[in-house]
């Protein structure tokens, strides 16, 4: 009688722990009582084509996978090329123009005419809401969050934890003026310290005029959650930025879909698209692309240039960590398009963007 009683203890004790860590890490999502563009019900946003839910049996099948399955050649064995910059390179950059840096996976550091834009800034050593166990960064970031300048404006794609950081949008919050995210997130910016007032919220098709030009938020096919019980429940979408002279397209994440077409027609051609080449895999098809549908994004979206993010810093699937950029090459040419492979910290600016550079290959 002692055992059972001991070991309900210990199940109540588990189950206790477990609902209070996700109170903590589930999303603080505000009342979303307007109207929205993407498609909103029960207090769910959803895709505009539906998803086909995954069978309990797959669902335990994919979780089998995750533990058993060997994983191969899925981290580098060689030492990822980062160009380490400071606050004076930056600085010395021409106002007229629009410079980028590829920072690690899906982070951007733009300097927009001047003013200094963050994309999806990770910059914890680990993509997860623990910095014990998780995905590990495969490189640290060419330049530490304190080193940046003040920021113009942070824009988030989605909520998961390789595209929003806790742990770097607290130290952001006090030299950042704007947060550009979706709707939802902004529960979580406000939990973590940044001002209401310096937050604004986006659904899809929405439209900003800043002072450098037009920012939009555009639809995607993904989804969202950062605990249990949270799923979808904020939303998730790519990124415009149009200057009077540059065009540029994020894409955050998402499966290949009828709406990047719908992009480029609306607001394409894009001098340079920085698409998800990355973290594919047949059981997850829907919500993230293989390398051949990256490109055909590319090319519905009217690009001109086209560079692969969402690689090269974290190990989120089952395939190497090389292939998407060894499928993106051979696929690019095929499909003549042209690519621009910069190393992490490289810094350049739109108008001269780096070439094709095979530096996942370096010794």
């Amino acid at each position: 009688m002692f055992i059972i009683k001991l070991l309900v203890a210990l199940v109540l004790a588990l189950a206790l722990a477990i609902y209070i860590v996700n109170l903590n890490i589930k999303s603080k999502v505000p009342a979303i009582t307007d109207a929205t563009s993407a498609p909103y019900k029960n207090a769910k946003f959803h895709n505009t084509s539906p998803r086909q839910p995954m069978a309990f049996t797959d669902t335990a099948a994919l979780w089998v996978r995750f533990f058993t399955e060997k994983k191969v050649d899925t981290t580098p064995n060689i030492t990822i090329p980062v160009r380490k910059m400071n606050r004076a390179d930056l600085e010395a950059l021409s106002n007229d123009t629009l410079h980028l840096v590829k920072l690690g996976h899906s982070s951007i550091l733009l300097k927009v005419y001047g003013e200094y834009w963050l994309i999806d800034p990770v910059f914890s050593d680990r993509a997860s809401p623990f910095q014990f166990a998780g995905p590990k960064r495969f490189h640290q970031p060419p330049i530490s969050l304190e080193a940046l300048p003040p920021i113009d404006k942070v824009l988030i794609s989605h909520n998961h934890y390789d595209h929003l950081d806790k742990a770097s949008i607290q130290v952001l919050l006090a030299k950042t003026q704007q947060f550009l995210v979706p709707k939802g997130v902004d529960g979580d910016l406000v939990d973590w310290g940044v001002e209401a007032n310096k937050i604004i919220t986006f659904d899809w098709w929405q439209e900003l005029q800043t002072s450098q030009g037009l920012v939009a938020f555009t639809q995607t096919q993904h989804f969202s959650g950062r605990g249990m019980g949270d799923g979808n429940a904020t939303l998730w979408g790519a990124w415009v930025i149009k200057t009077p002279q540059e065009s540029i397209f994020f894409s955050g994440d998402s499966g290949y879909f009828q709406g990047f077409k719908e992009t480029g027609d609306k607001y394409g051609p894009f001098d340079l698209t920085l698409i998800e080449t990355g973290a594919y895999d047949a059981d997850w098809a829907d919500i993230h692309m293989k390398p051949e549908e990256s490109v055909q994004a590319h090319i519905d979206l009217k690009g001109k240039v086209m560079m692969p993010i969402h690689n090269g810093t974290f190990d989120l699937a089952f395939h190497t960590w090389h292939d998407p950029f060894d499928r993106v090459v051979v696929e690019s040419e095929r499909r003549n398009v042209t690519l621009s492979t910069p190393e992490f910290g490289q810094i350049f600016s739109i108008n001269t963007l780096p070439p094709l550079t095979p530096w996942w290959k370096s010794e």
